[in-house]
């Protein structure tokens, strides 16, 4: 990384207590003031008990079930903690299902992120429940594993792996892991203790069984429950990435000088004044999935838009839920912080002018609730537009107008007031913020504007603040302003920008944007840093040889990177009853015996249904001379493996499904005259989708490359956008 410098009315006490107060108070005066050695000793006697104490560091609420019909199988499950210790243990429910379960082997490692694969981990450690290594969870019930020494580091991934002997019959689960969760092939056997993750090769996004991950031996001296619904449980957030709103709460909180742990216990479709068999209310799985939650001492509860929206209920009954969640949570001897409900017009049907009203409401008894609330962080204000505050602002909307994006989820985050948790000491008073919150650059292009706001929260001035951008290797930028300021005062804010330029052999895609400043606080030196991703897109070029294009599409264009490719086009639609596409081939790729790869890194542009993967023929310029096939990821409606069956050159068999996502590994295996489509997520871990037989395939090689199609018949004259980062053939 290169960095960059900125230029940037009381009760009268009776005598007798009087009297007792004054000789407290001069035994108070006689006695020597408490020593050095003494306070150290009592901070010491505070830590050890923090130490001692199990703190939750991740969680997620079960809430559902399913039969997955499988024996003899072991899931990998990575996890980003929050607070970090020396020893570590699992919790694992069985809750809503009606048969008891078996593992026979557990065990937790840190991932060993060095190793070439998402599933592989560090020394996995053996655990045990009770002293033994296998354990039957009843249905209904919960097991904790017993502790092992492991150092676990603060925002570290931790991977759980279990294996089930027999037959797994029910699967108590959090269907929205978004994350790729690793299983071995019905039949797999027993790799819980594998280092590597060659043995895991299906893969899903769910959590199975596992509901906590608990440390000791750490800084934290608690923990934070996040109570929500979908937002809260990272929908539209970007998988694989922790960028949920809790993940960001729990960055800021790793700056403090005692750590805290942040538990998300937010389920899709959550409300706070009904719940479902699948999906309990808040008030409902208040027991379970928050005053349960071991050394919890703050809840932070963003819930009501469901209730409001779609649930029918009235502002006064999400108030009176409110209040008694408070109620229980204070019974407990929790603190409770209430988030205000977002503004969501856009989402679909959902909104009316009567349930801005009662979302007002709502918002604002969180904001002056009377002493019901122990605070409030207004999500609310963080996101909505200021030209108009029923709708979310665009930097912050994911597109569907209820659930925020990544910058969203981090400005939910910001929005929290960190002393008010009283879970962390020593925190950070200045943000650094960069802006756009996604910059997007053109290869080669004109250099982008990113401008870094610092913004002191606290109640002192900070002094000596320094700021610098850091930017990949290549990457240029111009300064502007000053790189120092002698002080910021409190509730000031101050700006740094920079005219920021990629490199000119730069990759398309994103590329971090880092931002450091540092500043003097209360006689220490803290930090702060920011982190954007920025987007280098192509612009059309061509393409080098050997490679060709071909098109049947209108708008058809192409650029190259080295080993990227980038497809523009048009048509109506890749399917049998048009073959309207645009292509960037290889003559002679396809092997008559061996396979076809690529990865379709994004798809942008058009609608639903457009297309972009890989496509194979005798000749790609004439479809209708044999052996014609596609394998494309669509934009939202998944998979599609579409075969010639009869050599007309009409793409007349059909296989696929399921959802989409990208990046998107693709691959063709050809065997002659029968091809076998697959799909992964990450290259490792391969689904079959189908297999076809194509009689006209001829006994030779034939063409292989990437294809892209708008399907626009819906979206007359748009375009798509393929993105391609690796393209490759290989004979058996």
């Amino acid at each position: 990384m290169l960095g960059v410098i900125g230029v940037a009315g009381r009760r009268r006490r009776p005598a007798a207590a009087l009297v007792t107060a004054m000789i407290a108070l001069l035994a108070g005066l006689l006695l020597p003031a408490p020593t050095a050695t003494a306070q150290a000793a009592q901070q010491t006697q505070q830590t050890t008990r923090h130490t001692q104490q199990w703190t939750g560091t991740w969680a997620t609420a079960q809430h559902a079930a399913y039969d997955p019909g499988t024996s003899e199988v072991t899931v990998r499950i990575p996890v980003r903690v929050s607070a970090g210790g020396s020893s570590v243990r699992i919790r694992l429910t069985n809750g809503f299902t009606t048969e008891p379960v078996t593992i026979g082997h557990a065990t937790v490692g840190l991932a060993d992120s060095g190793s070439g694969g998402s599933s592989a981990v560090t020394k996995p450690r053996r655990l045990s429940f009770g002293g033994k290594s296998a354990v039957t969870i009843p249905a209904g019930g919960q097991v904790a594993s017993d502790q092992v020494r492991l150092s676990v580091p603060a925002r570290s991934s931790v991977v759980v792996s279990l294996y089930f002997p027999g037959r797994l019959t029910h699967i108590s689960q959090h269907w929205m892991g978004l994350q790729t969760v690793y299983w071995t092939p019905d039949g797999g056997g027993d790799h819980a203790g594998d280092p590597a993750g060659t043995a895991f090769t299906r893969t899903d996004s769910t959590f199975p069984f596992l509901t906590g991950v608990d440390v000791r031996g750490g800084s934290a001296a608690g923990s934070v429950v996040a109570l929500g619904d979908s937002i809260t449980d990272g929908a539209s957030s970007t998988a694989n990435t922790d960028r949920r709103w809790p993940d960001y709460l729990a960055a800021r909180l790793a700056s403090c000088s005692t750590t805290a742990g942040v538990m998300n216990e937010g389920i899709s479709g959550n409300r706070i004044t009904a719940g479902t068999d699948g999906n309990p209310s808040a008030l409902e799985r208040l027991e379970r999935d928050v005053l349960t939650q071991p050394n919890a001492r703050t809840v932070v509860l963003f819930e009501g838009v469901n209730d409001l929206s779609w649930g029918g209920a009235t502002g006064d009954q999400v108030i009176d839920g409110i209040k008694e969640i408070a109620r229980r949570v204070h019974a407990r001897g929790l603190r409770l912080i209430g988030a205000t409900v977002v503004p969501y017009r856009g989402w679909g049907d959902w909104w009316t002018e009567a349930k801005e009203a009662d979302r007002q409401k709502v918002n604002s008894f969180v904001r002056d609730s009377g002493g019901v609330l122990d605070g409030f962080a207004d999500f609310d204000r963080a996101v909505r537009n200021p030209d108009d505050p029923t709708r979310y602002a665009a930097a912050f909307d994911s597109g569907d107008h209820l659930h925020p994006n990544d910058t969203g989820m981090k400005a939910f985050a910001d929005a929290v007031d960190l002393p008010g948790l009283r879970v962390a000491r020593g925190c950070p008073s200045t943000r650094v913020r960069l802006t756009p919150y996604r910059p997007s650059l053109q290869a080669g292009g004109q250099g982008t504007r990113i401008t870094a706001t610092l913004t002191n929260d606290g109640r002192s001035a900070v002094t000596d603040v320094r700021t610098r951008l850091d930017l990949p290797a290549g990457w240029s930028a111009e300064p502007a302003g000053g790189a120092r300021l002698r002080v910021l005062g409190p509730g000031k804010s101050t700006t740094v920008t920079w005219t920021v330029s990629p490199g000119p052999e730069t990759a398309w895609g994103t590329h971090p944007l880092v931002v450091r400043s540092s500043y003097d606080q209360g006689g220490k030196r803290r930090s702060d840093t920011d982190e954007v991703d920025a987007t280098v897109t192509p612009v059309p070029s061509g393409v080098k040889a050997p490679y060709r294009t071909a098109a049947t599409a209108d708008d058809a264009r192409y650029a190259q990177n080295g080993g990227q490719f980038a497809i523009w086009a048009g048509g109506q639609d890749l399917s049998g009853w048009k073959d309207e596409k645009a292509a960037v081939y290889l003559p002679g790729a396809a092997p008559s015996s061996g396979s076809v790869t690529a990865r379709v890194v994004a798809q942008t542009g058009s609608g639903p249904s457009a297309k972009a993967g890989i496509a194979v023929a005798n000749d790609l310029t004439a479809p209708g001379k044999g052996g014609y096939a596609v394998l494309t990821m669509s934009a939202q409606f998944g998979l599609e493996f579409l075969t010639d069956s009869d050599g007309d050159g009409r793409l007349d068999t059909w296989a696929g499904g399921g959802s989409s996502y990208h990046p998107a590994w693709l691959r063709l295996v050809r065997d002659g005259a029968t091809y076998t489509a697959y799909a992964s997520a990450d290259g490792t871990a391969w689904q079959q989708v189908a297999t076809a037989t194509v009689p006209s395939a001829s006994g030779g090689v034939g063409d292989a490359g990437m294809v892209a199609s708008a399907v626009n018949l819906n979206y007359p004259g748009q375009t798509t956008t393929a993105v391609f980062d690796s393209f490759s053939s290989s004979p058996k």
